[in-house]
């Protein structure tokens, strides 16, 4: 690009001017301090270098790339009203400013607007923004065992307009020299056995390594294993004494957070204490991690945290971390209440609260000015890569495999963080926007969240412009801008101006109000019992509200929106083009009609209330058409058939009916079953219309036939008698007439014979009640003939034994003649 083009007391920026002598596109941007919206336009040139720098000179001078100001204005009906509508809305005070007939709310409008309609600028309101600096301490050079101020100012004053934005500028230095408290958090789970011993030997070279950074350094130390219940640790009570294998000889008992060293300078004492820990163990791979962090953040007096401090936390690990939620496999169903609850160097609390989320722990490391350093091996590298993501002041670096490069690990983390100076909110009230720009060599872009400053170096000086927006009036609320990690702070209090401070006259009748009332911001406020743009309406015994309702129609706005109303009568306002509104309710103008080749009714009639009222020779909704016929005449020379009228030379049918000349129906009844009763009260003397044909049928002519002779459409419909009627329909001119043919003859179908039917049906009966009969008898036969044959089978298996009953007599009597001899 080689020329861009910022607003009004900005710069003009030619780079590689000398290359652009047939520059194809120049891009034209409006930026602005107040943080307007951009507003870029594009022009395609060709021409040569010095043409160029000509056209830029004379688009800066004239504001061509300026933001337009608009008042977007609604219900206008006081100063306030106006004031509140927009950001760039004025209101005019002016006496006599307003027009016969006008609205008050014209005096509401952008500040060029209304000096353009006459209101001169010292009689217009427009509330500023203001910036008041309340306290504004220098920046310090260096650290001299005082409070040092590395950000100013410290306390600033807003009165703001809704939807204003205004921009102040804070600065940032950071002290050479500044104190520097290191909190070495240590996994002593048994995996982290060899990285302990090297652990033991570090205190000399991490003194050496903060005293490059600072004289005034100290260092604490801190370890943590997991929750002492299952499933994170073995809980037979000799494992949880001794929680490591067998082959340890140093074994300390499972724990879940000890605070081992507060803060020191002595270098003996870090060796001292540090060499007395041993490793412990657990069963589960995550550890409490987050629990051991919240508690050092927390428990500050126990810590040894100093006030004036770059607070660090070292966290040592090779495994993941537990969070919220987890606690429930153990049965731990209460959160974590992010409060301290350290007693003889313990976490007491590690098997009663659930472990923290990373929220939880993320805010309270902001809140407390702490920046956690991750020193983790290779393989949770990415697992705390994504968990500094969400801790704002974070590092991550690759422990070796024994730890023995955690020093310069931890100089690199320090030196990054230290360097990278973020500055954002806290507490933003709601409809209240920040937008922060940076202003430095390595800086990040523009944001609603935070402002970025990177590879900032001791005792360098950077800037950031903060851009606050009220969205809304409000009363005085606060909130606070510091940088991450650094304990400075900007208490910015905040407040709207929604009201306007008006130059009232002092009289409490004044002349223009008729001596009924007083001037309130140029305008009337009458006395009771008076009403009007002059407190010239007096209401007597009448309510206002009555009066009012006089110059509603229909219950709707009062006069239309388009006047005002005055002892119940509409005066209505001037219209835009310079015409008045009227009728009772200014409902009418004669300015917006139809609207033809850009012309109010195609300059061939007047407007009249919305309507055109067309010249002579002239029709339309515009008067946009000569007055003709030729185009809707038809065969029988009739307009449209009579069913439509002739609008610009075109047939306009009524519904239904179809162009050119409404000849055909798509959307009508069908004629055949409506016209049915006529025809058959004309044709036979039946039906539902019986003798009253002439008045219901009065539209149709019709003649009796044998066979038909006009044309049109035949029907074959059915009669109240059953009886089939054929018959043809010809429509005539108009929607309603017709003229028929009947044939005389109508197909009455003959009557059923009775006796068939009668006997039919006895015989039917019969017949269906003897097979029903037959059927039964059939089933119980078949029923008895089984029960037979299943006597016979069970008849056939019986074996009876040959033996004479003893019981049983013979029916016959013997007795022997004793005479008889044989002979």
């Amino acid at each position: 690009m080689c020329g861009l083009l910022y607003g009004t007391t900005h710069v003009i920026l030619l780079n590689t001017l000398l290359g652009c002598f047939t520059l194809p596109v120049i891009r034209l941007c409006s930026t602005q301090l107040s943080a307007k919206d951009q507003s870029c336009m594009f022009l395609f040139l060709n021409m040569d270098h010095r043409m160029l720098v000509l056209l830029l000179m004379l688009l800066s001078r004239n504001g061509m790339c300026q933001q337009e100001e608009v008042c977007s204005k609604s219900v206008i009906n006081s100063c306030t009203d106006c004031i509140r509508s927009g950001p760039y809305c004025a209101w005019c005070q002016q006496l006599n400013f307003t027009k016969a007939g006008e609205q008050e709310s014209v005096r509401c409008d952008t500040q060029a607007q209304l000096m353009e309609r006459g209101c001169i600028k010292e009689e217009i309101i427009s509330p500023a923004n203001n910036v008041t600096i309340i306290k504004e301490d220098p920046l310090s050079v260096s650290f001299d065992n005082q409070e040092p101020v590395q950000m100013s100012p410290q306390k600033i004053n807003l009165k703001l307009r809704p939807g204003l934005p205004t921009t102040f500028r804070i600065s940032f230095r950071r002290v050479e020299g500044y104190p520097v408290d290191l909190y070495y958090l240590m996994d002593l789970s048994n995996s982290m056995k060899d990285d302990l011993e090297n652990v033991k030997e570090l205190g000399r070279d991490l003194f050496a390594a903060l005293k490059k950074i600072t004289e005034h350094a100290q260092i604490g130390f801190g370890a943590f294993v997991d929750k002492t219940v299952l499933p994170y640790t073995n809980t037979n009570k000799e494992k949880l004494q001794r929680p490591c294998d067998e082959s340890d000889q140093y074994c300390q008992a499972a724990f879940g957070y000890r605070h081992v060293l507060s803060m020191t300078a002595k270098e003996n004492e870090f060796k001292k204490k540090v060499a007395d820990q041993f490793i412990s163990g657990n069963l589960d791979s995550p550890e409490g991690s987050l629990d051991a962090m919240m508690q050092a953040a927390v428990c500050g007096n126990k810590i040894g945290w100093r006030n004036s401090s770059t607070r660090l936390i070292v966290l040592t690990t090779d495994a993941g971390f537990h969070m919220a939620g987890d606690g429930k496999l153990a049965g731990i169903l209460e959160p974590n209440d992010q409060q301290c609850h350290m007693e003889n160097n313990l976490y007491t609390k590690s098997n009663e609260m659930d472990y923290p989320s990373v929220g939880q722990l993320a805010t309270e490391l902001e809140k407390n000015n702490i920046q956690p350093i991750f020193a983790v091996t290779k393989n949770v590298e990415d697992v705390y890569k994504e968990l500094s993501k969400m801790i704002p002041k974070s590092e991550v670096g690759v422990l070796s495999s024994d730890s023995k490069n955690v020093v310069q690990l931890i100089e690199t983390a320090y030196n990054s963080l230290s360097s990278k100076v973020t500055v954002t909110h806290d507490n933003l009230p709601d409809n209240v926007r920040v937008v922060y720009t940076p202003i430095c060599k390595y800086a990040g872009p523009a944001g609603d969240k935070n402002g970025v400053c990177d590879n900032v170096h001791v005792a360098q000086t950077i800037s950031f412009d903060v851009t606050v927006t009220a969205d809304s009036c409000m009363e005085d609320t606060s909130f606070t801008i510091r940088p991450l990690g650094i304990k400075d702070t900007l208490t910015v209090t905040l407040s709207t101006k929604c009201e306007c401070q008006c130059k009232d006259p002092n009289d409490k009748m004044h002349q223009l109000c008729t001596n009924r009332g007083s001037i309130v911001c140029g305008i009337c406020s009458c006395m009771e019992s008076f009403i009007g743009q002059n407190c010239e309406c007096s209401i007597g015994n009448k309510d206002e509200q009555s009066l009012r309702a006089s110059c509603q129609r229909n219950n709707g706005t009062e006069c239309e929106g388009r006047g005002d109303c005055v002892c119940g009568r509409c005066q209505c306002h001037s219209t835009n083009q310079g015409g008045r509104y009227r009728g009772d309710f200014c409902e009418c103008d004669d300015e917006h009609c139809e609207n033809y080749q850009n012309k109010l009714c195609g300059g061939n009639g007047k407007c009249d209330c919305g309507t055109c009222k067309c010249n002579a020779g002239y029709e339309g909704s515009a008067c946009q058409c000569k007055a003709s016929r030729e185009g809707c005449l038809t065969k029988g020379n009739t307009v449209c058939n009579g069913r439509g009228r002739c609008i610009c030379n075109r047939c306009e049918c009524k519904e239904g009916y179809q162009r050119p000349q409404c000849l055909i129906c798509l959307g009508c009844p069908d004629p055949c079953q409506t016209k049915l009763d006529c025809i058959e009260c004309l044709g036979f003397g039946s039906g539902p219309f019986g003798k009253i044909c002439d008045t219901n049928c009065r539209n149709i002519t019709y003649d009796m036939v044998d066979n038909f002779a006009i044309s049109g459409k035949e029907c074959h419909q059915k009669d109240s008698e059953g009886c089939w009627i054929t018959f043809k329909l010809n429509q005539l001119v108009g929607e309603d007439n017709y003229e028929v043919e009947i044939l005389k003859q109508r197909d009455c179908p003959e009557p059923p014979s009775v006796i068939p039917i009668i006997a039919g049906s006895i015989a039917g009966v019969a017949v269906i009640g003897i097979v029903l009969l037959m059927l039964i008898k059939m089933l119980i036969y078949m029923k008895d003939l089984k029960e037979f044959r299943k006597f016979e089978n069970e008849k056939k298996k019986s074996k009876w034994a040959e033996a004479d009953n003893p019981l049983f007599q013979n029916a016959t009597t013997t007795v022997a003649n004793p005479t008889f001899t044989g002979e």
